[in-house]
């Protein structure tokens, strides 16, 4: 996936306020990035660009072969349904369907039969530890359940690209652990993923470390020494 001089500016009135200025980031195949960085600073509008949700006023997403930015709104859907995961910040689950059926509506969506789109969300439903809450309902379970069976409808499937809002924030250390562990491996075996966290200890899991400050990149840690000089200058 990559961002190349991607700008989101919001018109507040007749105040134009830059979410995101000029923001250069690729994530490959295999590697986990971890952005940080104040409230405010554009973390959350940087995922929802790299995941199609919202546009760029100028730049460039490219997701493989897929250029995410120059869609029109049915085709961007339709390429996330089929290539991305996202963890939202508000979970977003369906109060009237089961945590299974929650987990299989984008592979269903997509066109995969009922039968193997239900074995696809039992799979990421015990990838995350919460396979015997299949058949509950989200009012029946706990925030912590909630977070992993939104997590799990993040991992269903063949995505190519996992973007996580604050994933481990209803969970307590151990279980943040065990989820941050389940999203390395789904990277490791051929995802990129793209993490928003402001835990340090979180963010350690990510092979480098990304900062935002007022929708700019102002540092990062874990690239090598040209790509983090070019990041201050900007």
């Amino acid at each position: 996936m990559t961002i190349a001089e991607v700008t989101r500016v919001h018109q507040d009135g007749p105040t134009e306020v830059h979410a995101l200025d000029k923001v250069n980031l690729q994530v490959r195949v295999g590697e986990l990035v971890a952005v940080m960085g104040p409230s405010g600073s554009g973390k959350s509008t940087l995922l929802n660009i790299a995941g199609g949700l919202d546009t760029p006023t100028s730049g460039t997403v490219d997701l493989a072969a897929d250029a995410i930015s120059g869609l029109d709104v049915k085709k961007r859907a339709a390429l996330r349904r089929r290539k991305v995961g996202y963890v939202f910040q508000d979970l977003n689950l369906i109060p009237a369907l089961t945590a299974a059926e929650n987990v299989s509506l984008p592979r269903e969506l997509d066109g995969v039969a009922l039968r193997k789109a239900r074995a696809e969300a039992l799979e990421a439903l015990a990838e995350v530890g919460v396979k015997d809450l299949a058949d509950r309902f989200p009012e029946e379970m706990s925030g912590g359940q909630q977070q992993r069976v939104a997590i799990a409808r993040a991992l269903v499937g063949p995505r190519r690209l996992v973007l996580a809002d604050e994933p481990t924030g209803a969970l307590d250390s151990l279980t943040g652990e065990a989820v941050m562990k389940v999203l390395r491996a789904r990277v490791d075996e051929g995802a990129a993923g793209l993490l928003v966290t402001h835990e340090p200890r979180f963010a350690a899991w990510a092979d480098r470390t990304v900062f935002l400050r007022d929708g700019r990149v102002v540092d990062s840690t874990g690239d090598d020494p040209a790509e983090r000089l070019l990041a201050r200058s900007r």
